[in-house]
């Protein structure tokens, strides 16, 4: 029966395609940021171990995406700095020890583990954030250092800490102009959606043994030449100068890349008064609240890696802290430790916090997961955020700032495949779209289905099916919308499905 009132109503489609209807309330996709943190530093995430052979890693990268797919997540952020080096082809610093096990190998067969990484999220329709570490020159477990490290070809830009890391000096304009480079050069060279800094900027006093940073010489020569800066304030000078340049590179290279921080989730105990615990500000000299104050990022992700019922450091109590000091607007999207929801007993604690952040950042959801071992681990705490929060899929909220024009509209067109319902779509400037969001209206209730960059059909009737189990015949509409690169969705065009018989 359905076949034939495919075939005798498809004239009547054709005209409804062509003119279109614009519902008075149109549906909307979930708008959240959903993004978990890989790391390298150590092999904590990926690869699991150095000098994998390159079909290794390359399996290994496709697990985890695949499990952030399906897990309706949208965002990756992949750590490919980890210490002055490279998880990625540069000209600037050598390739990471955490890939090949040599600091300067580069991988055999040879290819390029960022361009992977990249190619294979966007076909997933996942962003693809890349975390460097700003001021790290050389971790403990980092492997001997290459004669064009940082630590040996530029010497006098690092200071040695008494843990054995090796640290860039923040105040000088040579360490600032060498991170400055490398941010620009992979902005300029890979199609990636963001970049992200995490919280060492000055290391924190256990590294150095309790001892202040070794800086004497800089701090000197600084006063020598006249500065009248506090030695505290000088250093968070230069980390605000550094920040503020990284974020102006960026937006000139390419304005819809997404500059994000994720600084210790305390600003200085007292903020709020009900606050305690370490004072980033005075320890790491990095004053965060300014940054988001002045709107030198995109997204802003404090490490909130407590629970909600833990005083000194409520989860709840910070973040609305932070949502008072976003004056600009931004995306607010905190950090959340998988540990706390890892185990029978917790896995509550991340659903509730993802919650909380819904409810206090309304406007703009979303939260980043620290890290993805524990959704590699923890079988509850995956079903926990597919049959919860994340059941649905979401588009990443749009950064009005960067870009507020929407893309136009899908062409689109319907046809009876057979017993079925296809519908396809294009576009006439496919580099605009990053993904689609297909709606389609069963009885007077819509839903959706977000698609990948690369599709351009889907049997409508199977979707139907598949997320209800119901008569296919009581389809009743569908609607295909463009979403850019920077979140901007096109307008929401309705075209009905005529039902003449039964």
């Amino acid at each position: 029966m359905f076949k034939k009132l495919l075939s005798t109503t498809l004239f009547l489609l054709t005209f409804y395609f062509a003119i279109g209807q614009q519902p008075n309330y149109p549906p909307k996709a979930m708008q959240e940021f959903r993004a978990a943190w890989i790391a390298s530093v150590a092999n904590i995430n990926w690869p699991s171990k150095p000098g994998l052979t390159t079909a290794e890693q390359q399996k290994e990268a496709i697990v985890l995406l695949d499990l952030l797919k399906g897990l309706n997540f949208n965002a990756a952020i992949l750590q490919i700095r980890p210490q002055a080096d490279a998880l990625y082809k540069s000209d600037l610093e050598p390739w990471s020890f955490f890939l090949t096990g040599t600091q300067g190998k580069a991988p055999d067969p040879y290819y390029d583990p960022l361009s992977f990484w990249v190619e294979a999220a966007h076909d997933r329709g996942m962003e693809l954030h890349v975390w460097l570490n700003p001021y790290r020159a050389h971790h403990l477990s980092g492997g001997e250092e290459s004669a064009n490290s940082i630590v040996k070809a530029k010497p006098e830009l690092v200071v040695k800490l008494k843990d054995g890391q090796y640290w860039m000096d923040p105040s000088l304009k040579g360490v600032q102009d060498q991170s400055v480079a490398v941010v620009k050069d992979i902005v300029k060279r890979y199609d990636i959606d963001g970049v992200h800094f995490d919280d060492y900027f000055y290391p924190y006093d256990s590294y150095n043994g309790g001892a202040d940073f070794p800086d004497d010489k800089s701090w000197a020569a600084y006063q020598q030449n006249g500065g009248k800066l506090s030695r505290g304030d000088w250093r968070r000078e230069s980390v605000n100068n550094f920040i503020e340049r990284v974020y102006k590179v960026i937006k000139a290279e390419k304005k819809q890349v997404k500059f994000g921080l994720s600084p210790f989730g305390i600003w200085r105990p007292g903020y709020p008064e009900s606050i305690e615990g370490y004072d980033q500000y005075d320890k790491l000299y990095a004053d965060a609240k300014l940054w988001l104050n002045k709107g030198w990022i995109d997204y802003f992700t404090p490490q909130l890696y407590w629970k909600v019922n833990v005083i000194p450091q409520s989860f709840p109590v910070l973040l609305n802290w932070w949502q008072s000091e976003n004056t600009k607007g931004r995306h607010l999207w905190p950090g959340m430790s998988i540990s706390l929801g890892g185990d029978d007993k917790n896995v509550d604690e991340i659903i509730n916090q993802i919650m909380i952040t819904r409810g206090i950042v309304p406007q703009s959801k979303g939260a980043v997961h620290w890290s993805i071992a524990g959704l590699i681990k923890h079988e509850k705490l995956r079903k926990g955020l597919i049959d919860g929060p994340y059941q649905k899929q979401a588009i990443v909220p749009p950064s009005k700032w960067l870009d507020d024009k929407k893309p136009l509209k899908p062409e689109v067109s319907l046809s009876p495949v057979g017993n079925m319902l296809q519908i396809k779509w294009s576009h006439n400037e496919p580099s605009d779209v990053f993904r689609w969001v297909v709606y389609y209206k069963y009885g007077n209730k819509w839903n959706y289905r977000i698609m990948n960059r690369n599709d351009q059909l889907l049997d409508v009737l199977t979707a139907v099916l598949a997320a209800n189990g119901k008569d296919r015949n009581n389809l009743s509409a569908i609607a295909v919308t463009a979403v850019d690169r920077t979140g901007n969705e096109s307008d929401f065009v309705e075209y009905p499905i005529l039902e003449q018989t039964k």
